[in-house]
């Protein structure tokens, strides 16, 4: 049975964040499955737990013990709900599927907290799903109009409805039925009464993996969820593959005619957490190598190296070691910001990035500093930085940013500003200089980046990378209507109640 946990300290958080505008992009959903592995429900709570990054706004596990499914949903961080024994012990059984949320589409409310599950003809299943549909809204209105009925107001839902409605007799014929109707960057993982599958969209927009655990598959966003749980990595699953794991054993079926793959360039930048592999080599060492072209193209200026934590710290290093320059801590994170804080009676200035961050005084007083970030979206976090380190006696501030201008929302997953918010889709490079009060600033090249990352040029690569967040190149097509440069959100529910 589920219930909502009191959110007073959550709330709380939110409020502030929303009042003082911290808004950086955030990661798409985490998700994690194991077939057939004793106490499978601990294990998928260690792999959310790896995956956290991903998504903290709430966290899901649904499990099955050879009979019946069972399913735990929770507001907030896996640390907190689901080290308690008590809850793990309602989520018996040999398989079990998990899910890290941050909303891209629909509300946030305990009913969009993933895994789904369902009753269907042929058994019960389960959904975990990473990514965005775009055209969900004209499935779902179709689905409407056919008599489906929908709780939720995430377009996960639709997944569910169309395995439900498919005319074929097989669970995983049900499922590439339904693939076939829905575009977009996607990774799931369905688990039914017999079977773990995992599927990945045609361009391999949204991660996926495959690891083992004795005889045991896991199937994880990203190899820290392998690492944790002590499962061997034993490949990314590929674009438009669908595996199907059952009696541990493996069978992979690729439905889609075959495609290049063209990962989302961001989990390289962002998303993916330092220690995670993609492509064969850490997302720190790309980040590194971010650093190391941005100091490439940059002049020769500024006296130390700051990174903004703790995004900015591979690139820095990268950036320090190219140019020869001291890597300094000029910027102090605070780790337990949001959890236990009292909120000040008056509004101090700043207040927002000071409950994350403060200046290191005694490492940038009366120093040039190159400021290296991983990304520019909106630009209110960043001057407000350079404003700090200039309160800490800075005497310039030099801001070096390692990805290109962010100039185009995304549609597959990840919480980007809508166009009119990006700075850099309405202000030239001086206009942003002066908005974040820096003394320069720079990003890197479009070519930094792909030479970071696959060793050439852009021009070389074919098909390139999911970089439309710089060109505005979307690789697929953006069905469902979109105003303001958002997609409308999936909401045919008025109520906003959790019940």
């Amino acid at each position: 049975m589920n219930f909502q946990v009191p959110m007073t300290l959550e709330k709380q958080r939110k409020k502030l964040k929303k009042k003082f505008r911290i808004k950086p992009i955030r990661e798409e959903c985490g998700v994690f499955g194991v077939h057939n592995f004793l106490d499978a429900s601990t294990l998928t709570a260690l792999g959310l737990h790896a995956l956290q990054h991903r998504g903290q706004e709430g966290c899901g596990i649904v499990s099955f013990d050879g009979k019946n499914f069972h399913s735990e949903k929770r507001h907030g961080l896996v640390g907190d709900n689901f080290t308690n024994k008590e809850i793990l012990k309602k989520l018996p059984g040999n398989f079990a599927i998990g899910h890290n949320r941050y909303s891209t589409t629909g509300e946030d409310s305990l009913r969009n907290i993933q895994p789904f599950f369902a009753d269907i003809y042929g058994g019960g299943i389960s959904v975990a799903h990473n990514g965005n549909f775009t055209n969900a809204i004209k499935l779902r209105e179709k689905l409407v109009k056919e008599g489906s009925i929908f709780r939720t107001t995430s377009d996960t839902e639709i997944i569910v409805q169309l395995i439900a409605k498919s005319k074929r007799t097989k669970i995983t014929d049900k499922i590439i039925d339904t693939l076939f109707q829905v575009q977009g960057g996607y990774a799931l993982i369905i688990m039914s009464n017999k079977q773990l599958i995992g599927a990945r969209d045609p361009l391999g927009i949204r991660p996926l993996v495959l690891g083992k655990i004795k005889n045991s598959y896991v199937l994880a966003s990203e190899t820290c969820a392998l690492d944790i749980v002590g499962a061997k990595f034993i490949r990314e699953i590929e674009n438009g593959e669908v595996v199907v794991i059952e009696n541990d054993s493996l069978k992979s079926i690729m439905p889609f005619t075959k495609k290049k793959s063209r990962p989302c360039v961001f989990e390289y930048i962002y998303f993916s957490r330092p220690d995670s592999f993609l492509q064969g080599k850490c997302a720190y060492d790309y980040r590194k190598n971010f650093g190391y072209e941005l100091a490439k193209e940059s002049d020769n200026i500024g006296e130390i190296v700051v990174p903004v934590p703790d995004s900015g710290v591979p690139a820095a290093i990268g950036y320090s070691q190219y140019k020869k320059i001291s890597f300094e801590l000029g910027l102090i994170r605070n780790h337990y910001v949001g959890r236990t804080f009292i909120e000040p009676k008056q509004n101090i200035r700043s207040f927002g990035v000071k409950l994350k961050l403060s200046s290191n005084k005694s490492s940038i007083k009366n120093k040039s500093v190159i400021l290296i970030d991983d990304s520019l979206v909106r630009g209110t976090t960043c001057s407000k930085i350079v404003r700090m380190l200039y309160d800490g006696g800075a005497k310039e501030i030099h801001v070096r940013i390692a990805c290109p201008p962010i100039k185009f929302p995304d549609f597959y997953g990840i919480d980007m500003p809508s166009k009119k918010e990006l700075l850099a889709a309405n202000k030239n490079l001086n206009e942003m200089r002066e908005y974040i009060q820096a003394d320069s600033l720079k990003f890197l090249s479009l070519e930094g980046l792909y030479k970071a990352v696959c060793g050439q040029s852009r021009n070389k690569v074919y098909p390139q990378l999911t970089d439309h967040y710089f060109t505005g190149e979307y690789p697929v097509e953006l069905v469902d209507q979109i105003k303001d440069d958002k997609v409308t959100q999936l909401s045919l529910l008025s109520s906003k109640s959790d019940n």
